[in-house]
């Protein structure tokens, strides 16, 4: 075997030597990669051979580690065999096998074999999971379900939102010359922000399906395309669909709601060869006195201008194809999960589950900061709301915020007690309030924010650490009295509310605050900084000993005192994984979450090859892979639902990682754009944070290996800075 463990370190030199998976590979053999316990999860020969063009042979690992280890006093010469750094960074993302491919922002499956797989889409009043794919047979399979978050049922707790299941044989039945049409045999699928799926029903006739939510009504909209591909006339028969439900009036808050699904064509037709037949179907529920017509057609139209107008605001130009795309749709994911509740705009996870309520953790911490660079409205103001409920609930009692407001903003949950859901809303409350710009808005916040700080600072121990009941996972894994997570997200709202207050003329507060989080810092490293398995990283909470994917925290705040062995863990055989970061070590469970946090961490660190490596897998296995085109909350629970806020939390990766911005404070923040090998430039355009329109480009100066960049920041209808920068401190930059 190559090395003991996928990190290498020599005393010799500042930093650790990486070589963690995807590097190994430009090194090692394939066996020894696979025996070592990578993510080559194909152990045929066909699959070596796909990945033997970056490989080396295994006497190279020996004498790269020997000539770099060998003399801490001798200047270090190049020992290496030639590789290609470029190849290496791609290395681990090309392990894997792509079942879609990806044309000009669209995803497309060509089918060819047995596959199910589910996405959501979501409007303002209805959010669909679509369950679709092509059984052992090649047909069809189709499951509609849909979710009305203000048609609400009884009790009226968290997952009170009218659901209902449309299965495929809730369609208009079809005949052609006479003879019915039994099956329907799925080749080609595509996502757009839309699904498609083509289907063939005989040798002439193909039906092409697709699916869109309405951006604000309570109704999904299915198109059907019948077209005639042969060479004669066919005669198409269809039969009227008119399916609809009444739910029980004592099992509703508005009483009974009726579920519908309908089609605007029926009859016999005649389709010439060449000819085409379109037929919309909407499933909708409404409650009394509310509208049942709709416009299908229209509402299908308005969400594609919905999409394209997304895609106008903060565009991402990379030389990854896959990052572009895998952004564009987790920009979509984080904005269309807003529903238009009677307590104001909510944004809400989804999944099937949390509806028309806001959470500590999703909405005030994972997206509320992200929406002011999107310049998405709806976006901007749910945030607004989302702290507006949070407020409410301030106390001189001393009573822990709600975790969550759920009902529409009738009721709470709290049944995790206090996770640290202060920190939460006051790092995300002050992360938005400076990048969104407005300084009355941000007086209108700092109530909350200090009232949220304060309320922390009444947990601290006489270890100077904030202690919490339990955090974001509520209790899935251990997190003893005292957990970092909570430290961390504390800190972080040290940090941003110092900005804050300074910004408002508010100096003794803005330096208490700094004072306070250079003491917490210091405490966070005395009370958690340990040995873990071997590695000098943190202990989760006192007495922990086994490591936990959230110990990648410090570094996403800053905090890099034990950077080397905290990356070793991370992406050790320990932690990483084939589908991101386990949750803890020994434990097969992963959230998107905190394999997204962790990819912030390593931008931040400067480790930029690192975390491109891994960040290029992950973007390309999520995009392209068996379970598309979202960021996911978790497995085994939920099943990897498409959560809408971790999609945003794959967009900050791209923002606070890649580009490296942090708001510092209304028309101010730190760049840190580091190209990685292979990258000569790129861009972030369009982006609207600090009430702006600006871009931000970064280049190489002179060649693919110089470390000489030129940072152009261009503000539409405005300046224009050039900054020649030596990519290392971050720039401050003011607007």
């Amino acid at each position: 075997m190559c090395f003991s463990k996928p990190v290498a370190k020599c005393s010799c030199f500042n930093q650790s030597i990486y070589f963690p998976y995807s590097h190994l590979m430009s090194i090692c053999s394939v066996d020894d990669v696979i025996n070592w316990g990578m993510p080559l999860h194909n152990n045929n020969a066909n699959y070596k051979e796909t990945i033997m063009r970056s490989v080396f042979l295994l006497s190279a690992c020996a004498i790269a580690l020997l000539s770099a280890c060998s003399n801490e006093s001798q200047q270090v010469t190049t020992a290496l065999p030639s590789v290609d750094n470029n190849v290496a960074i791609n290395a681990l993302a090309d392990t894997l096998q792509n079942r879609w491919t990806l044309s000009d922002n669209t995803l497309i499956w060509q089918v060819k074999d047995s596959h199910e797989d589910h996405i959501e889409f979501s409007g303002e009043q209805a959010s669909a999971i679509i369950y679709y794919g092509s059984d052992e047979q090649g047909l069809l399979t189709l499951k509609r379900k849909l979710v009305w978050p203000m048609l609400r049922t009884i009790p009226n707790d968290t997952h009170a939102s009218l659901i209902h299941d449309f299965p495929l044989s809730v369609s208009p039945s079809v005949e052609i010359n006479g003879q019915a049409v039994s099956q329907e045999a799925l080749k080609q699928v595509k996502l757009d922000g839309r699904l498609t799926l083509k289907s063939q029903l005989n040798q002439d006739v193909s039906l092409t399906r697709t699916l869109s939510p309405s951006p604000t009504q309570p109704l999904m909209v299915e198109r059907l395309v019948f077209s005639n591909t042969g060479a004669s006339t066919i005669n198409l028969s269809l039969t009227a669909l008119d399916y609809q439900v009444d739910t029980p009036a004592d099992e509703g808050v508005y009483g009974s709601y009726n579920i519908q699904a309908s089609s605007d064509k029926a009859g016999e037709f005649a389709l010439a060869s060449g000819e085409k037949l379109t037929v919309y179907v909407d499933f909708k529920a409404t409650k009394a006195g509310q509208s049942k017509d709709f416009d299908a057609a229209k509402e299908m139209e308005l969400r594609q201008d919905y999409v394209a107008g997304l895609r106008q605001n903060l565009q991402l130009v990379t030389p990854d194809d896959n990052i572009n795309s895998m952004f564009e749709f987790a920009k979509l994911r984080s904005a269309e999960s807003i529903f238009r509740t009677k307590g104001g705009l909510m944004h809400a996870p989804g999944g099937g589950r949390y509806y028309a309520a806001i959470w500590a953790n999703d909405q005030a911490e994972y997206i509320n900061p992200f929406f002011p660079f999107l310049g998405n409205k709806t976006g901007n103001e749910s945030a607004i709301n989302s702290f507006r409920h949070f407020a409410r609930f301030m106390n001189d009692e001393g009573h822990a915020l709600p975790s969550s407001i759920i009902a529409e903003g009738d009721d709470i949950w709290n049944g995790a007690g206090d996770r640290g859901d202060c920190a939460m809303i006051a790092y995300g409350a002050s992360r938005f309030a400076l990048a969104y710009g407005d300084k009355e808005q941000a007086r209108a916040l700092l109530p909350l924010i200090d009232w949220c700080i304060d309320f922390s600072y009444a947990q601290q121990t006489a270890h100077g650490v904030i202690a919490s009941d339990s955090d974001e996972l509520e209790g899935r894994f251990p997190a003893g009295d005292v957990n970092l997570s909570t430290n961390m997200l504390t800190y972080g709202a040290l940090i941003s509310s110092a900005h804050l207050n300074r910004e408002l003329g508010r100096a003794e507060e803005a330096a208490d605050y700094q004072q306070k989080a250079k003491l917490l810092a210091s405490n966070v490293e005395r009370y958690f900084g340990a040995n873990v398995q071997g590695y000098e990283t943190y202990q989760y909470y006192e007495g922990n000993d086994k490591l936990r994917a959230w110990i990648a925290l410090p570094l996403t705040f800053g905090l890099f005192e034990r950077k080397d062995d905290t990356l070793d863990a991370l992406l050790s055989e320990h932690l990483w994984s084939p589908e991101g970061i386990y949750s803890e070590a020994g434990n097969k469970t992963f959230w998107d979450r905190a394999t997204l946090y962790a990819f912030r961490g390593i931008f931040a660190a400067q480790e930029t090859d690192t975390a491109m490596r891994y960040f290029k897998y992950y973007s390309r296995k999520r995009l392209l892979g068996e379970h598309v085109p979202y960021a996911v909350e978790a497995w085994p629970e939920g099943n990897q639902r498409h959560l809408s806020a971790e999609s945003a939390l794959y967009a900050r990766v791209v923002t606070e990682g890649i580009f490296g911005i942090e708001p510092t404070g209304f028309n101010r923040f730190k760049l840190a754009p580091y190209l990685p090998t292979g990258w000569d430039n790129m861009c972030l355009k369009h982006i609207r944070a600090f009430e702006s329109d600006f871009d931000v480009c970064v280049t190489r100066t002179e060649g693919a290996n110089s470390q000489g960049y030129q940072v152009v920041i261009e503000q539409h209808q405005g300046a224009r800075q050039q900054i020649n920068w030596d990519g290392q401190a971050p720039i401050s930059v003011s607007l």
